[in-house]
């Protein structure tokens, strides 16, 4: 059974929702090189133990075994992507992105679960790049993902020892922050329900990690002229807030991911060494309100090159960090938020790619 999956492959996590399925499934971005572990405890969900090995004729060093997502992050040797990575030619993009797809299908009731030998999971999937990269990139991307891979679970608790063969049967990539568009404007059954979205001119402010995208989209159609990009996103304001609390008081964040952890659960105060306690929040706020500033500035400009704009809305996992930073800066200019936003594009990239399939989603 070909099963249709939106999978957004971002700087910061990969993200992936199957049809049918309620919850999309989140894997940071980060992997470092695996080995036998030492395990005194199994974990207790095998996301928190994502000890792979990935086969794919895409990957440049093929058949590598990887430590993925949140088994990473406190890795000394982990990597994260930097602004020189391009998510489409990236081996470390197709490792997170094909272990969360071989996670969701053996997660839920999406495929049957263990039984002997290989397990097929057969996929048609919506993806996205950057607007900048779009144009030079998304047919190397459609070509990337789409064709036979496979991933074994290692030490990953409930998965140990299981191999899922992917086959991407197609791939079809759009636009970020365009397809989170096209979910808000559409329902479950792909017919319109936001008329002025649908209908309208609408400004985009995409956040992610690496990259900050500026779709303008009028009445679903991406607009050629004024559509851009920039290359900088949150992460640049996450490294200098890590290396700033590094030089104040000694902590280190092993990983952005880290850090944007603590920041989400607004756990400003940490521990140091013998039992002294630092407050971050005030290196936070410089630059978080440094970041918003820069973003509102160029929104502005964005949208006095092309007052048709009717409204624009400010979305990625950027936004939701950096909201009450945003409004403050923004003034009586009016931004638009919507909540859950990181996870917006993945759900358009699944509307997209039922839309090409050509089938109908699931009742909800």
């Amino acid at each position: 059974m070909i099963r249709i999956a939106g999978i957004d492959v971002g700087n910061d996590s990969v993200k992936v929702v199957v049809d049918g399925s309620q919850r999309p499934i989140i894997i940071p971005s980060i992997v470092s090189p695996g080995y036998d572990r030492h395990v005194l405890q199994e974990e207790d969900s095998p996301l928190k133990a994502l000890d792979v090995r990935v086969y794919s004729p895409k990957l440049k060093r093929n058949n590598q075994r990887y430590f993925v997502g949140l088994l990473a992050m406190e890795d000394q040797d982990n990597s994260e992507l930097e602004e020189t990575d391009n998510k489409a030619t990236s081996d470390q993009s197709l490792v997170v992105a094909l272990t969360a797809l071989a996670y969701a299908a053996l997660s839920g009731q999406t495929y049957p679960t263990a039984g002997t030998g290989i397990e097929e999971a057969e996929y048609i999937i919506g993806t996205g790049l950057p607007v900048r990269s779009y144009v030079a990139f998304h047919q190397a991307f459609e070509e990337r993902l789409t064709g036979e891979h496979e991933v074994t679970f290692l030490s990953t608790p409930e998965l140990r020892g299981r191999t899922v063969r992917l086959q991407i049967r197609r791939t079809i990539v759009s636009v970020e922050g365009a397809a989170a568009l096209f979910h808000l404007a559409t329902n479950d059954t792909l017919q319109v329900r936001n008329e002025e979205l649908h209908n309208g001119c609408i400004g985009i402010c995409e956040i992610g990690a690496l990259t900050t995208d500026f779709p303008v989209v009028k009445r679903m159609n991406i607009d050629n002229q004024f559509s851009t990009g920039e290359q900088f996103g949150l992460a640049t304001y996450l490294d200098s807030i890590i290396r700033d609390i590094e030089d104040q008081f000694g902590y280190r964040f092993p990983s952005r991911t880290k850090l944007i952890g603590r920041i989400r659960n607004r756990e400003f105060v940490i521990q140091r060494v013998g039992e002294g306690q630092a407050d971050i929040r005030p290196i936070v706020d410089m630059y978080f309100s440094r970041a918003a500033q820069k973003l509102v500035d160029l929104i502005r400009k964005r949208w006095k090159k092309y007052p048709d704009i009717e409204c624009f809305y400010v979305l990625g996992g950027g936004a939701a960090a950096l909201k009450s930073y945003l409004i403050d800066a923004a003034g009586p200019m009016r931004l638009r938020f919507e909540e859950n936003s990181e996870i917006l594009n993945v759900q358009g990239y699944l509307k997209l790619a039922k839309n090409k399939a050509g089938q109908q989603p699931n009742p909800a």
